[in-house]
């Protein structure tokens, strides 16, 4: 990350790792056996659209889009202003379509409303200095609304007030409770009371950079988390120090809960908490993590029930003469020692479960421990045969960083990698995705409902791309909306969704945000190789409850709706 002071090892890969963590508090189930026995709930089926029906013919290649949005940053970029900002996905104002959200450091953020075939419309939001974005339906009125974090500041809450007369509108609105400030954060149903609870870390090193005495003499901020109640959000302070550039919820243990998990810079350890029934309890699920922590994301990488988890850090991907020339002397700059009790490398981490549900760092022998400065990385089958795909964005630029270099900037192409259909990646360099305008926030979605995910980046003082899919193959998808009319938590965040087919089972996760600073759409995506028979689709709701749709038909979008707690 931004002048990054712990650099130990960033050439070597860190061996024979010890096993240790969160063992399940039940076993894993099987494949295909998301669902509990019994307990099924009721749902209502809509088909919303057809996928699949291109009106471009396929290249076999992503087609790159300059988008009207831009981070900017005014004057020269100093430390931090390099961090970025992040972008969201979803449909906004409910005409089907999926809409853009950009954060922005020193401008407007925006909305880009789809106005379908990849057309836009650009709306301007009178909010400044942010970071991360989510797209949540916080007071539960079946409208999303958009959340910002910002710089040095706290986290800003805008309505969705619109109507069927006027769809895109959006108020400022306030978050009762939620006063610290926020550099990155997540929304999910932490204490399973149906409500919508948000978990916040601070980045404390801009922020002491940004206010001084105040910040050193004012207590600190920290990680936070916001239970969200009949009157507004109680806070409760998980930890003092937070370097946060990402924060996930996953289920570490398996009981059904989302657990809280924090990626942290500066070679500040990540950390991890489960909710107990009544109180947070710190843990340690990993034996090895990220130094650096920039980016997290899940996703189930070999279609054998069990969710991986991705983390981000700065390793370079190529040992080229040029490409050392450009790392090395920061490398030098850095400190060489650290405590052989460390945890910590620098290096991408992919956490893989063993036949116990014990993490296990996988990320050399899978072919992702080294993509670049990188920020961004998320999941996403892009190909539609079946197999999660990952995506990574890459760059740095800063005048006290990067000094030896022309513009003070690291120019690093963005990479993709392909899911060889055993959880292994090899460089799809063929798709076009390796551009290298200093991507930070990133998000997928199909933008022109022709069935294929498509990739919007925000970069950092260059305009926004959007890459559209234009990949060729017999595979086809299913696109899938889950809503709870009778809910707090009307889009389901947290829902696991399980599409069983004769060529392995495809697990997805309803979650607010991924990667660096990103929101993701609730709506979900399966990519479904041509020959594939589709069985069953299972949701498991997140107040534990189950649904199962028998064979459900590819090349469409579902509504699934859920009426009645």
């Amino acid at each position: 990350m931004t002048a990054h002071t712990r650099w130990l090892g960033l050439l070597v890969v860190a061996a024979a790792v010890a096993a240790c963590g969160i063992v399940a508090s039940r076993p894993a189930r099987a494949p295909g056996d998301l669902l509990p026995a019994g307990d099924r709930v009721a749902v209502t089926v809509a088909v919303e659209g057809h996928l699949s029906t291109a009106t471009e013919p396929c290249t076999d290649t992503f087609i790159t889009h300059e988008l009207d949005a831009r981070t900017d940053v005014s004057g020269a970029i100093r430390m931090f202003d390099s961090n970025g900002s992040g972008v969201a996905i979803d449909d906004l104002d409910g005409d089907g379509r999926l809409d853009l959200v950009f954060a922005n450091l020193d401008g407007p953020d925006s909305i880009l409303w789809n106005d379908g075939s990849l057309r836009f419309t650009r709306a301007e939001l009178a909010d400044f200095s942010s970071r991360a974005v989510n797209t949540v339906d916080v007071d539960g009125d079946g409208r999303l609304d958009i959340v910002f974090t910002h710089r040095a500041g706290g986290v800003s809450l805008w309505r969705n007030v619109g109507s069927a007369e006027d769809p895109r509108r959006f108020e400022p609105g306030s978050l009762p409770g939620v006063r610290n400030r926020a550099y990155s954060m997540a929304w999910g149903d932490i204490n399973g009371d149906g409500r919508l609870d948000l978990v916040t870390g601070s980045y404390d090193a801009e922020s002491f950079l940004e206010l001084g005495d105040t910040f050193m003499f004012g207590g600190g901020d920290g990680v936070f988390a916001y239970l969200q109640g009949a009157d507004g959000f109680s806070a409760e302070r998980l930890a003092r120090t937070s370097h946060a550039l990402s924060i996930a919820l996953p289920d570490l243990d398996l009981d059904g809960r989302r657990d809280i998990l924090v990626g942290n810079d500066f070679n500040v350890q990540d950390a991890a908490w489960r909710w107990t029934g009544g109180a947070f309890e710190s843990v340690k699920p990993f034996a090895t993590t990220t130094e650096d922590t920039m980016s997290l994301a899940e996703g189930d990488i070999d279609n054998d029930g069990r969710l991986e988890l991705f983390a981000t850090d700065m390793k370079p991907y190529a040992l080229d003469v040029p490409t050392l020339a450009a790392w090395l002397p920061v490398m030098d700059k850095m400190p060489k020692q650290k405590a052989l009790t460390d945890p910590q490398v620098v290096a991408n981490v992919l956490q893989v479960r063993d036949a116990n549900d014990i993490y296990r760092d996988q990320a050399v022998t899978r072919g992702v421990s080294a993509t670049g400065w990188s920020w961004s990385g998320k999941f996403g089958d892009l190909d539609n045969d079946g197999y999660l795909d990952l995506y990574v964005v890459n760059g740095m630029i800063d005048g006290q960083t990067l000094g030896h270099l022309e513009g003070h900037e690291l120019v690093e192409e963005n990479q993709a990698l392909r899911n060889a259909g055993d959880g292994t990646f090899a460089p799809a360099r063929g798709w076009g995705l390796g551009a290298t305008e200093s991507g930070r926030g990133m998000a997928m979605g199909d933008l022109n409902d022709d069935g294929r995910l498509d990739i919007v980046v925000n970069n950092l003082a260059s305009g926004a791309r959007l890459f559209e899919n234009r990949l060729c193959g017999p595979g086809s998808d299913l696109q899938v909306d889950l809503r709870w009319a009778d809910s707090a938590n009307t889009h389901a965040l947290g829902a696991q969704l399980a599409l069983v087919t004769d060529r392995g089972t495809f697990r997805r996760d309803v979650i607010s945000g991924s990667g660096y600073l990103s929101g993701d759409p609730a709506r979900q995506q399966f990519g479904i190789p041509g020959d594939a028979t589709v069985t069953r689709l299972d949701i498991l709701w997140p107040d534990g409850r189950g649904t199962s749709i028998d064979a459900p038909a590819v090349g469409q979008r579902l509504v699934i709706t859920r009426s009645g707690t």
